[in-house]
């Protein structure tokens, strides 16, 4: 999903800002972005700071669109999860760069 749409917009996406917060996302706004998704997953006290902040660099429409995509996110995780739903091997196998980047082989059950 993250490759289709970046392409269609014309970013060029550096997924390594994923775990390294120096680097430049590619992405309008990218940083602020991660760091919303950080402060939600850490249910910090900066998150009321980092919506004004988004709301004051991208416009209140970002916000919603990126409150949007996380939700929908977390909804079909949970969902997968809860009911079994395997990531098939080839899925695995397309993906194996980027898996391998952001050190997420510790999420694929095997």
């Amino acid at each position: 999903m993250l490759r289709a749409s970046s392409s269609a917009f014309g970013y060029d996406v550096n997924v390594d800002a994923l775990v390294d917060p120096s680097i430049p996302t590619g992405v309008p706004g990218g940083t602020l972005l991660l760091r919303l998704v950080d402060a939600v997953l850490t249910e910090s006290e900066a998150l009321d700071g980092i919506h004004g902040e988004i709301i004051g660099e991208l416009g209140p429409e970002a916000l919603v669109d990126a409150a949007s995509v996380f939700g929908n996110f977390e909804m079909m995780n949970r969902v997968a999860e809860v009911s079994g739903i395997p990531i098939p091997q080839q899925g695995i196998d397309r993906n194996r760069d980027l898996i391998e980047r952001l050190d997420m082989e510790r999420f694929i059950k095997h």
